[in-house]
């Protein structure tokens, strides 16, 4: 429930199976491209109601592809995969923020939310009257998540952000791939970990919103959740000053842990531990006690020598071969499957990382599902993705509905509050979305 300060409490409608235990919050999702929806895609997850507000052409993301599906009916708008893998258990709204008309909706949604995610560029909903100072005028007990490219300041805050550009400012690229060939991750990880990042801060400051009964601000960047998951690397040079590099498909700290070629096609291993050395020794007939390779230290020391006797011997069967050998070991491994494979995996599908959903001109499709599961609640089923507007008349008519049967937070409180100095009437055009992943 949206607990404002002064004790009142307002009715939000609850995700779709009314059993998240986020059922009641309402969280308004300002954001655009991929790290602000996909926080807000992880909260309607966990039950909120999450209303999407839209430019009147849509967020960026409805044009990205192909690939796109195909309405069966031949009227119909196709509809773009990338905007339905980040955009499920949400509503759509469109609003044109250069208008007072738009304006004005996002003001009625905001004194109603208890969150709000924005990731425009530093200072574009300031100059629009919506900026957070404005936002929390008009509700105190909202939390509002700022997603930005570089953060909202220093010397290069107002940058945009997109999700390449973050990969190889914050230094993954100079650690993926092979050695002096940068190469970004397959994924825009920098927008998703955003977006996890988000979520989780979004979480605490609720938690922390029922002692003291006001909301608060919290923000997180592309370079920040890089850095952020720097982990080991990182700490290689902040303490040990060494700079690390790429290296492939092995571990930079472990061996042997990477990729293998076997007589037909690849699979990876993981000796982790000395046990499981000891146990890949025996497995594959090398001497677990040869001085070269006695510890990790020394197997990371000889690793090209290491790797060129576990590749003689590897080549000698297939894969299949391999992995029960490997297994009966009890050595970790595992094939490199292609994503049509993962998403045909019986372990994928009975983890309910696949959920099936009807959508409103696609009909009944399937959509990568949320990472977690709760033994004592059931979370599904999920609403699909919106098409663009289709709840303009459905939003509009319930904020109706409420501001009539509580008018202290409706459109009469937002006259009282009157106009922000240098807001809306001097805002221009609304600036890019500070984050993307294209």
């Amino acid at each position: 429930m949206n607990a404002h300060t002064d004790g009142r409490t307002v009715n939000a409608r609850p995700h779709p199976s009314g059993q998240g235990p986020l059922s009641g919050l309402l969280v308004l999702d300002l954001s655009h491209a991929l790290a602000g929806p996909h926080a807000t895609m992880m909260l309607g997850d966990l039950g909120a109601r999450v209303i999407k507000v839209e430019a009147p052409q849509g967020d960026e993301t409805r044009g990205w592809g192909p690939p796109f599906a195909r309405p069966p009916e031949p009227d119909a708008a196709e509809e773009s995969t990338y905007f339905l893998s980040c955009n499920r258990n949400k509503e759509s709204v469109t609003a044109d923020l250069r208008t007072d008309q738009g304006r004005e909706l996002v003001r009625r949604l905001a004194r109603r939310a208890d969150v709000v995610v924005e990731n425009f560029r530093p200072g574009a909903l300031d100059r629009l009257g919506l900026g957070i100072e404005r936002l929390h005028e008009l509700n105190p007990s909202l939390v509002v998540l700022s997603i930005s490219g570089f953060g909202p300041d220093g010397p290069e805050g107002g940058r945009p952000g997109y999700d390449q550009i973050a990969q190889g400012e914050a230094g993954l690229m100079s650690l993926t791939g092979e050695p002096g060939s940068p190469v970004r991750t397959g994924l825009p990880v920098a927008d998703l970990l955003a977006g996890v990042f988000g979520a989780c801060a979004v979480l605490a400051a609720l938690i922390e919103r029922r002692t003291t009964r006001r909301g608060q601000v919290v923000r997180t960047s592309l370079l920040s959740a890089l850095v952020g998951v720097h982990s080991f690397r990182g700490a290689a040079f902040t303490v040990a000053g060494h700079v690390p590099r790429a290296t492939g498909n092995q571990h930079p700290s472990i061996a042997p842990y990477g990729l293998f070629h076997c007589a037909d096609t690849d699979i990876q291993l993981a000796a982790g531990s000395q046990n499981l050395w000891r146990a890949l020794a025996r497995a594959t007939g090398l001497d677990a006690d040869d001085p070269r390779y006695a510890t990790n230290a020394e197997r990371v020391r000889h690793r090209d020598r290491l790797e060129d006797e576990l590749a003689r011997r590897f080549a000698q069967n297939t894969a299949d071969h391999w992995l029960a050998v490997l297994a009966a070991a009890g050595v970790p491994a595992g094939r490199i499957r292609t994503i049509d494979d993962v998403y045909g995996w019986e372990q994928t599908r009975q983890q309910g990382l696949v959920i099936e959903v009807d959508h409103a001109t696609l009909g009944r499709i399937a959509l990568p599902g949320p990472p977690w599961r709760f033994d004592h609640r059931d979370l599904g089923p999920h609403a699909p993705p919106p098409t663009l507007g289709q709840h303009d008349r459905s939003v509009r008519a319930w904020l109706d509905h409420v501001d009539a049967s509580d008018p202290s937070i409706g459109a009469a409180g937002a006259a009282a509050a009157g106009p922000v100095p240098g807001g809306p009437a001097a805002a221009g055009p609304v600036p890019d979305t500070a984050t993307a992943a294209p």
